[in-house]
Protein backbone atom coordinates (compact mmCIF):
# COMPACT_ATOMS: atom_id res chain seq x y z
CA UNK A 1 0.00 0.00 0.00
CA UNK A 2 1.36 3.11 -1.20
CA UNK A 3 0.90 6.72 0.74
CA UNK A 4 -2.12 8.15 0.70
CA UNK A 5 -3.21 11.01 -1.62
CA UNK A 6 -4.38 14.16 0.11
CA UNK A 7 -7.65 16.18 -0.21
CA UNK A 8 -6.28 19.34 0.07
CA UNK A 9 -8.29 21.29 3.03
CA UNK A 10 -11.20 19.36 2.71
CA UNK A 11 -12.35 18.81 6.32
CA UNK A 12 -15.63 16.79 7.31
CA UNK A 13 -16.84 14.92 10.50
CA UNK A 14 -15.38 11.18 10.40
CA UNK A 15 -18.70 9.00 9.58
CA UNK A 16 -16.99 6.67 12.48
CA UNK A 17 -14.71 5.85 14.72
CA UNK A 18 -13.10 3.65 17.26
CA UNK A 19 -13.90 4.10 20.86
CA UNK A 20 -10.90 4.43 23.27
CA UNK A 21 -12.83 2.23 25.88
CA UNK A 22 -12.57 -0.64 23.75
CA UNK A 23 -9.17 -0.02 22.89
CA UNK A 24 -6.79 -3.17 24.08
CA UNK A 25 -3.80 -2.96 26.51
CA UNK A 26 -1.09 -1.64 25.97
CA UNK A 27 2.05 -3.12 23.46
CA UNK A 28 5.62 -3.20 24.81
CA UNK A 29 7.01 -2.91 21.63
CA UNK A 30 10.44 -4.61 22.99
CA UNK A 31 9.35 -8.00 24.02
CA UNK A 32 12.87 -8.10 25.94
CA UNK A 33 11.79 -5.45 28.22
CA UNK A 34 11.38 -7.66 31.53
CA UNK A 35 8.63 -7.62 33.86
CA UNK A 36 10.74 -5.99 36.46
CA UNK A 37 11.49 -3.07 34.45
CA UNK A 38 7.71 -3.29 33.88
CA UNK A 39 7.13 -2.51 37.11
CA UNK A 40 9.65 -0.56 37.54
CA UNK A 41 8.37 1.95 35.69
CA UNK A 42 5.15 1.88 37.12
CA UNK A 43 5.79 2.23 40.96
CA UNK A 44 8.49 5.20 39.79
CA UNK A 45 5.83 6.68 37.15
CA UNK A 46 7.52 9.11 34.86
CA UNK A 47 4.89 13.13 29.03
CA UNK A 48 2.22 13.91 25.84
CA UNK A 49 0.42 18.64 24.08
CA UNK A 50 -2.07 18.64 24.36
CA UNK A 51 -9.65 20.38 20.83
CA UNK A 52 -11.88 21.69 18.66
CA UNK A 53 -12.74 21.85 15.58
CA UNK A 54 -13.58 19.62 11.98
CA UNK A 55 -12.27 16.54 10.92
CA UNK A 56 -9.11 16.35 8.62
CA UNK A 57 -10.20 14.29 5.98
CA UNK A 58 -7.90 12.29 3.23
CA UNK A 59 -8.96 9.22 0.77
CA UNK A 60 -6.26 6.74 -0.96
CA UNK A 61 -5.49 6.97 -4.61
CA UNK A 62 -7.33 5.18 -6.96
CA UNK A 63 -4.65 4.48 -8.93
CA UNK A 64 -2.30 2.74 -6.18
CA UNK A 65 1.39 1.66 -7.80
CA UNK A 66 2.82 -1.67 -6.58
CA UNK A 67 4.75 -1.62 -3.24
CA UNK A 68 8.62 -1.58 -3.10
CA UNK A 69 9.94 -4.32 -1.26
CA UNK A 70 12.99 -2.40 -0.90
CA UNK A 71 10.97 0.43 1.10
CA UNK A 72 8.48 -0.23 4.25
CA UNK A 73 4.96 0.99 3.34
CA UNK A 74 2.70 1.73 6.17
CA UNK A 75 -1.11 2.52 6.47
CA UNK A 76 -2.07 6.26 6.25
CA UNK A 77 -2.87 7.34 9.89
CA UNK A 78 -1.82 9.58 11.64
CA UNK A 79 0.68 8.87 14.45
CA UNK A 80 1.07 10.49 18.10
CA UNK A 81 4.01 10.76 19.83
CA UNK A 82 3.52 11.09 23.80
CA UNK A 83 5.99 11.09 26.66
CA UNK A 84 7.53 12.65 29.36
CA UNK A 85 10.31 15.79 28.77
CA UNK A 86 13.44 13.96 28.39
CA UNK A 87 12.37 10.35 27.14
CA UNK A 88 13.93 10.62 23.96
CA UNK A 89 11.17 11.63 21.47
CA UNK A 90 12.62 14.02 19.55
CA UNK A 91 16.00 11.96 19.10
CA UNK A 92 13.89 9.33 17.46
CA UNK A 93 11.75 11.23 15.10
CA UNK A 94 14.95 13.27 13.98
CA UNK A 95 15.94 9.84 12.40
CA UNK A 96 12.93 8.87 11.37
CA UNK A 97 12.79 12.25 9.62
CA UNK A 98 15.85 11.62 8.01
CA UNK A 99 15.32 8.34 7.11
CA UNK A 100 12.09 8.80 5.90
CA UNK A 101 12.48 12.51 4.57
CA UNK A 102 8.75 11.66 1.37
CA UNK A 103 7.04 9.88 3.91
CA UNK A 104 6.28 11.58 7.07
CA UNK A 105 5.92 15.12 8.03
CA UNK A 106 5.91 16.91 11.68
CA UNK A 107 2.84 19.17 12.65
CA UNK A 108 4.78 21.44 14.52
CA UNK A 109 3.32 23.05 17.54
CA UNK A 110 3.07 26.40 18.84
CA UNK A 111 4.21 27.99 22.49
CA UNK A 112 4.08 30.98 24.07
CA UNK A 113 7.30 30.36 25.93
CA UNK A 114 10.80 31.76 25.08
CA UNK A 115 13.15 30.43 22.37
CA UNK A 116 15.90 27.82 23.92
CA UNK A 117 19.26 28.81 22.36
CA UNK A 118 19.74 27.18 19.17
CA UNK A 119 15.68 26.85 18.24
CA UNK A 120 14.37 28.64 15.22
CA UNK A 121 10.97 29.98 14.95
CA UNK A 122 8.69 27.19 12.71
CA UNK A 123 11.32 24.87 13.22
CA UNK A 124 11.26 23.33 16.58
CA UNK A 125 7.76 25.24 17.64
CA UNK A 126 6.02 28.33 16.20
CA UNK A 127 6.89 31.01 18.89
CA UNK A 128 4.07 33.23 19.78
CA UNK A 129 2.60 35.30 22.63
CA UNK A 130 0.26 34.46 24.86
CA UNK A 131 -2.51 37.14 24.16
CA UNK A 132 -2.25 35.78 20.13
CA UNK A 133 -2.63 32.42 21.08
CA UNK A 134 -5.14 32.72 23.57
CA UNK A 135 -7.06 34.89 20.70
CA UNK A 136 -6.28 31.96 18.40
CA UNK A 137 -7.83 29.28 20.68
CA UNK A 138 -10.91 31.01 21.23
CA UNK A 139 -11.17 31.15 17.43
CA UNK A 140 -10.71 27.22 17.76
CA UNK A 141 -7.85 26.69 15.53
CA UNK A 142 -6.65 24.53 17.43
CA UNK A 143 -7.08 20.97 17.48
CA UNK A 144 -5.48 20.84 20.81
CA UNK A 145 -3.78 22.82 23.41
CA UNK A 146 -2.17 22.84 27.13
CA UNK A 147 -0.69 24.92 29.80
CA UNK A 148 2.83 24.37 31.47
CA UNK A 149 5.26 26.37 34.06
CA UNK A 150 2.67 29.17 32.90
CA UNK A 151 3.41 29.06 29.16
CA UNK A 152 0.54 27.35 26.35
CA UNK A 153 1.34 24.44 24.16
CA UNK A 154 -1.32 23.49 20.92
CA UNK A 155 -1.49 22.09 17.78
CA UNK A 156 -2.89 24.55 15.20
CA UNK A 157 -5.64 22.94 12.66
CA UNK A 158 -3.36 24.84 9.62
CA UNK A 159 -0.03 22.91 11.48
CA UNK A 160 -1.91 19.41 10.29
CA UNK A 161 -3.22 20.63 7.24
CA UNK A 162 0.16 21.69 5.83
CA UNK A 163 1.34 18.06 6.42
CA UNK A 164 -1.33 16.59 4.71
CA UNK A 165 -1.09 19.60 1.55
CA UNK A 166 2.53 18.24 1.75
CA UNK A 167 0.99 14.19 1.05
CA UNK A 168 2.75 13.41 3.84
CA UNK A 169 1.94 11.10 7.04
CA UNK A 170 1.58 13.74 9.61
CA UNK A 171 3.24 13.11 12.98
CA UNK A 172 2.31 15.24 16.28
CA UNK A 173 4.58 15.22 19.54
CA UNK A 174 2.10 16.29 22.04
CA UNK A 175 1.69 15.79 25.86
CA UNK A 176 -0.80 14.47 28.20
CA UNK A 177 -2.89 16.74 28.51
CA UNK A 178 -3.23 17.54 24.69
CA UNK A 179 -3.20 13.79 23.83
CA UNK A 180 -6.27 13.48 26.27
CA UNK A 181 -7.96 16.41 24.87
CA UNK A 182 -7.14 14.98 21.25
CA UNK A 183 -8.93 11.49 22.43
CA UNK A 184 -11.74 13.30 23.60
CA UNK A 185 -11.96 15.32 20.31
CA UNK A 186 -12.58 11.78 18.43
CA UNK A 187 -15.00 10.51 20.53
CA UNK A 188 -17.23 12.94 19.65
CA UNK A 189 -16.29 12.81 16.15
CA UNK A 190 -14.34 16.53 15.94
CA UNK A 191 -11.08 15.08 15.02
CA UNK A 192 -9.27 12.49 12.73
CA UNK A 193 -11.37 9.98 10.56
CA UNK A 194 -8.92 7.79 10.52
CA UNK A 195 -7.93 6.82 14.39
CA UNK A 196 -4.53 7.66 15.18
CA UNK A 197 -2.01 5.41 16.37
CA UNK A 198 -0.53 6.04 19.97
CA UNK A 199 2.99 5.70 20.86
CA UNK A 200 4.44 6.54 24.58
CA UNK A 201 7.99 6.80 24.62
CA UNK A 202 9.04 6.10 28.44
CA UNK A 203 12.86 6.75 29.97
CA UNK A 204 13.62 3.14 31.67
CA UNK A 205 13.70 5.45 35.05
CA UNK A 206 12.78 7.92 36.81
CA UNK A 207 16.73 8.46 37.57
CA UNK A 208 17.66 8.26 34.21
CA UNK A 209 14.95 10.61 33.00
CA UNK A 210 16.18 13.59 35.56
CA UNK A 211 20.03 12.57 34.73
CA UNK A 212 19.10 13.43 30.89
CA UNK A 213 16.94 16.58 31.65
CA UNK A 214 19.95 18.02 33.70
CA UNK A 215 22.48 17.33 31.40
CA UNK A 216 20.43 19.80 28.63
CA UNK A 217 21.32 22.85 31.47
CA UNK A 218 17.74 24.25 30.55
CA UNK A 219 16.11 23.60 33.81
CA UNK A 220 16.05 25.37 37.14
CA UNK A 221 15.54 23.54 40.37
CA UNK A 222 11.83 24.43 39.96
CA UNK A 223 11.57 23.36 36.32
CA UNK A 224 13.10 20.32 37.37
CA UNK A 225 10.52 19.85 39.88
CA UNK A 226 7.63 20.67 38.06
CA UNK A 227 8.73 18.39 35.06
CA UNK A 228 9.44 15.22 37.29
CA UNK A 229 6.33 15.59 39.20
CA UNK A 230 4.39 15.53 35.69
CA UNK A 231 6.24 13.05 34.36
CA UNK A 232 5.18 10.72 37.29
CA UNK A 233 1.45 11.52 36.39
CA UNK A 234 2.20 10.88 32.59
CA UNK A 235 3.57 7.40 33.01
CA UNK A 236 0.74 5.94 35.29
CA UNK A 237 -1.23 7.74 32.11
CA UNK A 238 0.77 5.96 29.38
CA UNK A 239 1.39 2.50 30.82
CA UNK A 240 -2.36 2.35 32.28
CA UNK A 241 -4.51 -0.06 29.75
CA UNK A 242 -6.71 1.39 26.75
CA UNK A 243 -4.37 4.96 26.86
CA UNK A 244 -2.02 4.39 23.68
CA UNK A 245 -1.81 1.43 21.64
CA UNK A 246 2.45 0.97 21.63
CA UNK A 247 4.61 1.74 24.71
CA UNK A 248 8.60 1.77 23.99
CA UNK A 249 10.71 1.93 27.05
CA UNK A 250 13.88 4.12 25.55
CA UNK A 251 16.78 2.45 27.44
CA UNK A 252 18.77 1.75 24.13
CA UNK A 253 18.31 4.52 21.23
CA UNK A 254 19.25 1.86 18.57
CA UNK A 255 16.80 -0.16 19.71
CA UNK A 256 14.15 2.13 20.99
CA UNK A 257 14.53 3.27 16.89
CA UNK A 258 14.23 -0.15 15.56
CA UNK A 259 11.08 -0.72 17.79
CA UNK A 260 9.22 2.69 16.69
CA UNK A 261 9.43 1.67 12.97
CA UNK A 262 8.08 -1.43 13.84
CA UNK A 263 5.37 0.47 15.41
CA UNK A 264 4.72 2.42 12.54
CA UNK A 265 5.66 -0.12 10.05
CA UNK A 266 4.52 -3.72 11.22
CA UNK A 267 6.44 -6.19 9.92
CA UNK A 268 7.57 -4.55 6.39
CA UNK A 269 10.36 -3.06 8.11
Amino acid sequence: MSLCRVCPRRLLLPPSYRTFASAPSPIFASKSTSTRTKAKLVLAAVGCIGVGGLALYRTMSTDTPAPNPAKPTLVPRPIIICGPSGSGKSTLLTRLFKDYPTEFGFSISHTTRTPRAGETNGKEYHFTDRDTMLKSISRNEFLEHAEFASNLYGTSFRAVQSVLDANKHVILDIDVQGVQQLQQAIRNGKAFTTRPLFIFVAPPDVGVLERRLRGRGTESETSMRKRLEAATRELEWGLAQGNVDVVIVNEDVDRAYEELKRAIFGDRV
